[in-house]
């Protein structure tokens, strides 16, 4: 019967171990106890039931109190709990520490929180950073183009980093503060004899306000002429004037070409009606002579009449009569 019942026990046995060890981690327990760290078994246990993993905290701990940052097992524990990481604060608190930064916990935990990567932001305030701007292009006042790359050398500031802007907004402002004193310039030849008034004016712009960054330099990196866009512009104005007079000067024909038109239909009209009036002639005069309103002399003495006037019309004319 004890044959049959050793194997079952020592299974039993076997998961009763492993069970303590995934909930009472013993190891870890000891290194924190040989580190000075003061922390019971049964905190460890109730952080696996709080779903943290001890390691994640003890570590971290172990860490700071090794140089000198006591924070407390809950404050740790607290901060995992919040979403944040444990082990980049405490690198970060550390290096802090190392280079004479000053940064407390609930700083640093801020940072962590807010999205930050808080131990980049301390290595950048340790090692600044040289960002570039794409290339900008502006044009001086007598219409030549300029194009100009800036390199910005940027330190963090933790005490704006929560809720300051990024980098993006920095290559923003310097790109801005480029076009603004390339505008600004009487010509191109002001900006290539000293390129360095773009950095002294750009500078003193303060353009870090409401950042999470310190602007320690503004370089001018490189320097270009591109096209002479005044020239062009004024070219595209005269094309464009052309193209307006252009378009007047047809819209006059065409009226002129209407009235002409117009008094030619006129003229048609005018003569239809002359045709007209000269048929109703003879009619007129055959009724006058009927009626005896008009003798026979008076009819000749109209037709000399009218051959008269036909002679005279014919002769300032040039032409002769038939």
């Amino acid at each position: 019967m004890l044959q049959i019942l050793l194997p079952f026990l020592l299974f039993i046995a076997v998961v009763v171990v492993v069970v303590f060890m995934r909930f009472f981690p013993i190891g870890l327990w000891l290194s924190a106890k040989l580190s000075g760290l003061k922390v019971g078994i049964f905190d460890l246990f109730g952080m696996r039931i709080r779903g943290v993993a001890p390691e994640k905290i003890i570590l971290p701990a172990i860490m700071l109190y090794k140089s000198g940052n006591y924070v407390s097992i809950n404050q740790l524990e607290s901060h995992a709990l919040a979403g944040g990481s444990v082990m980049n604060v405490a690198q970060a608190l550390i290096a802090a520490q190392k280079a004479g930064l000053k940064l407390d916990f609930q700083k640093a935990t801020s940072i962590d929180l807010a999205g930050r990567d808080v131990l980049d932001a301390v290595r950048l305030c340790v090692k600044p950073r040289v960002i570039q701007t794409p290339l900008v292009s502006a044009m001086a006042k007598n219409g030549i183009q300029v194009k100009a790359i800036a390199l910005v050398t940027v330190k963090a500031n933790i005490d704006r980093i929560v809720g300051g802007a990024g980098e993006d907004t920095i290559l923003a402002r310097v790109g801005e503060g480029i076009v603004t004193t390339i505008g600004s310039a009487e010509s191109h030849e002001v900006i290539l004899e000293n390129p360095d008034s773009i950095s002294r004016t750009i500078q003193s712009k303060g353009l870090d306000a409401s950042t999470g960054f310190e602007i320690l330099s503004i370089d001018i990196a490189d320097v270009d002429i591109g096209e002479n866009i005044g020239a062009k512009l004024q070219i595209d104005q005269a094309d464009a004037d052309m193209k307006i007079a252009r378009a007047k000067a047809s819209e006059r024909r065409a009226m002129a070409e209407a009235k002409e038109q117009e008094m030619k239909a006129y003229e048609q009209e005018m003569k239809a009606k002359l045709v007209e009036s000269e048929a109703e002639i003879p009619r007129a005069i055959s009724e006058a002579l009927e009626s005896g309103n008009m003798g026979i002399l008076d009819y000749y003495t109209l037709k000399n009449i009218n051959s008269d006037t036909e002679m005279r019309q014919s002769f300032s004319s040039g032409i002769s009569p038939n």
